[in-house]
């Protein structure tokens, strides 16, 4: 549903985006990542038809964002990261205008499902300059579903929530995501983690990084590594361990524990933990290391080449004031 090939953004002489390329499909969650300053919300803005790109393509649900920008936005539901409000309307006079705007049949119908998906049913006669940051940010989520768009672009969708609000937005995503393509930025590392079935790093202008997750882990580690402890002397037990199909390497760590290394995109401690416990061992404690989601983060975007910049056109002596 979302096709970006490189699609290229310059500020006069600074390079905001430097020709992106990826994709996403119906009934994916991709998560946005990247420090600030990356990116991430220029990428965001070319994509619901806010600001045009300076070259490349991007199309959404087949239709040019630029060529065919009305029908593109039609499908497009967005979440900016400044929730746009007006405090002097109501919850539900401010979503009916944007119903209208929409185009929306049976809103009173729509309205009523989307207030209900968002958890402001009861606060529908409040006025939207009474509610708390993250009531807004609700409303704004509501105002990106009110058209129920096929597309979901959401710019940081839980920033000013709660820990229990947070919870109720990622319910809500893991519900409407087998009907909508969802593209979402977020700083929370961990949610990329829960929601996203794939993640885009991107770092100065270029996307560092696709692929979901474990992926992402296997490649950055070259190897799994599992720390066993049991009680007792470990050194017979490490010729039993050499021998699981997929154990590449031991290092004994102390008298009782050793970090057994394993071939990338194994997960080994089912035969570990048996080979262990059958060899008259003990088990205390087995543990997979992984690289989080932060580490991978981390090394991706720590001491990357400077963002390309362009050159500026030299001022001609002719033309130049002075």
């Amino acid at each position: 549903m979302i096709n970006v090939k490189n699609l290229t953004k310059d500020y006069g002489s600074r390079r905001a985006i430097n020709e992106i390329t990826f994709e996403a499909h119906k009934g994916e969650v991709v998560g946005f990542l990247g420090p600030n300053g990356a990116g991430k919300t220029t990428t965001m803005r070319i994509l619901t038809g806010y600001m045009p790109p300076t070259s490349g393509k991007a199309e959404i649900g087949g239709y040019d964002i630029i060529e065919d920008s009305l029908k593109a936005r039609s499908i497009i539901g967005y979440l900016p990261e400044t929730v746009p409000v007006y405090p002097e309307m109501s919850v539900y006079d401010y979503l009916a205008y944007f119903g209208k705007l929409r185009k929306v049949k049976n809103i009173d119908e729509r309205l009523e499902v989307v207030l209900n998906q968002v958890g402001l049913l009861d606060r529908s006669e409040s006025y939207v300059g009474n509610l708390s940051k993250g009531l807004r940010q609700r409303l704004g989520l509501a105002q990106a579903l009110i058209h129920d768009p096929k597309v979901l672009i959401l710019d940081e969708p839980t920033i000013g929530l709660d820990p229990a609000q947070i919870l109720e937005v990622r319910t809500l995503i893991r519900k409407i995501r087998s009907e909508k393509t969802i593209l979402l930025s977020t700083h929370i590392l961990s949610e990329a983690q829960q929601l996203c079935d794939r993640v885009l790093i991107i770092n100065k202008g270029e996307i560092v990084a696709e692929d979901t997750t474990d992926s992402l882990q296997a490649k950055l580690t070259g190897a799994q590594r599992v720390r066993v402890r049991v009680r007792g002397e470990i050194e017979d037990l490490k010729p039993v361990l050499a021998k699981i199909t997929g154990v590449t390497g031991i290092i004994q760590k102390s008298d009782s524990s050793v970090e057994i290394e394993c071939r990338p995109g194994a997960d080994l401690r089912p035969e570990i933990a048996k080979a262990t416990i059958q060899s008259g061992f003990d088990l205390l404690e087995l543990q997979q290391d992984q690289l989080s989601l932060e580490d991978i983060f981390l090394r991706l975007t720590h001491d990357q080449v400077p963002k390309p910049s362009l050159r500026e056109t030299p001022v001609s002596k002719k033309n130049k004031k002075g």
